[in-house]
């Protein structure tokens, strides 16, 4: 194909290619094995394929993306709007043809299957010591022989009945408080934040009489993926779990790019402040509903990230992270009212991101080192945070040290010849015969093994459609104990004579894990000599 045609890259998959001018997009992401979701056959009826157009210069993919690289709308276009309506931005990708370079990003409803993140809560034995408690009061009734107002007598029985002292609230909480004291009969739940900036306690929430669901949720924001936990205060239960994939990954696949994307296009950052945001309002939501809850019984959030995703969320300008001497806007601890961050929880939630430690060891290591203790072990302790950005943690109490690299997208199952994000149908796990070299693997979405009878069946809606994360490591280290690849990493060609497994492809060679469908309806999944250069260069 012509290196003169336009270049079309779609997020998040990452997966790219040239395509003449006149093509239609979703024609252009079927050829490059894009799963855009389609049921009316490209007649803008379903209205499922909808996509948005990127905007501005993409330095990692070098190449300016526009929306006048794209055809106007078409008849049938503008007549699908005028009836269901397209959110500002958004394109339906039957009808929307290249005109020139692209960066398209496919949103999760687009898609034909669900991005699967795993990223599950281990528990610890700590001592719970939340800092925001329920407190249960009966409040003395107004008489007119003791002047005094509702909120003061709330504060003394704060203080007689749980000897919480020195408290202080917001405004709309006084709004409230006569209707709740009433309601509840001069009985209500209060609860009380015991770590505010400045000292004190504040009153942060109220309910009449008795109420005990007071909940927090902490959130890991990392490059690729965002998970969040919801945590009841009293108990130190983790209630609900939830995971997706993190918005911004149309701005870059890595940090670099996302940066690089702030410095070449104004106003880069509040896009994906507010992105980010976006996409932990839809967790909070998910885990509250999976945890049988209100989003006002969330009091707290504390969150965690690495110095880029920090400063993101907390939306603060990442360019100084961008060269050195990669100087952090704040390394310290940050403690807000969680509406400050645009999180939609208890009006009176408070919000606490732990300190980054250095320009790109961040608030997620210090989670790391919180958790696993290195800095009180007695032995020399190793912890790895694998990544698109991975992080180091090396030492015990007598010195810890700690580093960052870019691994890029590869662990992601990008930049990999048959990568694909975690999604049902990716081979994520995989055992090699040394003997007949014969590979066995699990897919995303089914309990089997593939020589386990009922496997074809059960993989039969889905496919196998690729390799993810998981998968691509067990493979190289699979192909390396079975002699398919030497020390090296260089992929041995003489196993051929071996196994048909092993197959020529230019000047290197190829493992081939599943062949085909001669029908054409799932690609060859291969491991090919750059899928382990990709990972030797990301280790």
């Amino acid at each position: 194909m012509s290196e003169q045609n336009p270049l079309i890259v779609f997020t998040p998959s990452g997966k790219r290619g040239r395509f003449p001018v006149g093509t239609p997009v979703l024609q252009a992401a079927r050829a490059l094995g894009v799963d855009i979701d389609s049921v009316c056959g490209g007649r803008a009826i379903c209205g499922r394929c909808q996509i948005n157009v990127g905007e501005g210069e993409f330095a990692k993919h070098g190449i300016t993306s526009r929306a006048s690289h794209v055809s106007e709308f078409s008849k049938v276009e503008e007549r699908y709007d005028k009836i269901r309506g397209l959110a500002t931005g958004r394109r339906l990708s039957c009808q929307t043809r290249i005109m020139g370079d692209l960066v398209i990003d496919v949103p999760p409803e687009s898609q034909v299957h669900k991005q699967v993140v795993r990223k599950e809560a281990d528990t610890r034995a700590i001592e719970l010591d939340p800092a925001t408690k329920l407190c249960f009061i009966e409040v003395e009734e107004p008489d007119m022989h003791k002047p005094s107002s509702d909120l003061e007598r709330v504060y003394k029985a704060l203080k007689d009945q749980w000897q919480i002292d020195h408290v202080t609230c917001d405004l709309s909480i006084i709004a409230d408080l006569q209707k709740v004291l009433r309601k509840g009969e001069w009985k209500i739940t209060a609860a009380i934040y015991s770590r505010a900036p400045g000292g004190g306690n504040r009153l942060v929430a109220i309910w009449p009489g008795f109420h005990d669901k007071a909940f927090g949720l902490a959130i890991d924001v990392g490059s690729t993926t965002i998970a969040a936990h919801l945590t009841n205060l009293s108990t130190g239960d983790v209630a609900a779990s939830a995971g997706l994939m993190n918005p911004q990954i149309r701005f870059g696949e890595d940090l670099m790019s996302r940066v690089s994307y702030v410095m070449m296009n104004p106003g880069g950052e509040k896009e994906m402040t507010a992105a980010i945001r976006q996409a932990l309002n839809t967790l909070a939501q998910d885990v509250a509903l999976r945890g049988g809850i209100q989003l006002t019984d969330i009091l707290e959030v504390v969150l965690v990230g690495n110095p880029v995703m920090h400063h993101l969320f907390l939306g603060i300008d990442p360019t100084e992270l961008g060269g050195a001497p990669f100087a952090l806007a704040t390394g310290l601890p940050v403690t807000v009212p969680a509406r400050e961050l645009d999180l939609v929880l208890n009006p009176g939630a408070w919000a606490y991101v732990l300190p980054c430690i250095a320009g790109h060891v961040g608030a997620d290591t210090a989670g790391v080192v919180l958790s696993e203790a290195p800095h009180v072990s007695d032995e020399i302790m190793l912890c790895v945070d694998v990544g698109t950005n991975a992080e180091i943690v090396l030492g015990s109490k007598a010195r810890l040290l700690a580093c960052s690299s870019p691994t890029g997208p590869a662990f992601e199952g990008a930049q990999i010849a048959s990568g694909q994000r975690a999604a049902p149908g990716a081979i994520e796990r995989i055992r090699i015969d040394p003997g007949t070299l014969e590979p066995r693997y699990k897919v995303i979405g089914c309990d089997l093994w593939s020589d386990e009878e009922g496997f074809e069946a059960a993989v039969a809606q889905t496919g196998v459609t690729g390799i993810c994360g998981s998968g691509i490591i067990e493979a190289i280290a699979e192909m390396y104990l079975a002699g398919v690849i030497n020390q090296d990493g260089l992929v041995d060609g003489s196993m051929a004579e071996k196994s048909s497994r092993i197959e020529p492809y230019k000047r290197t060679f190829n493992y081939v894990i599943r062949a085909p469908r001669e029908d054409g309806s799932e690609p060859m999944i291969r491991v090919t000599q750059n899928d382990v250069r990709a990972i030797q260069l990301a280790k």
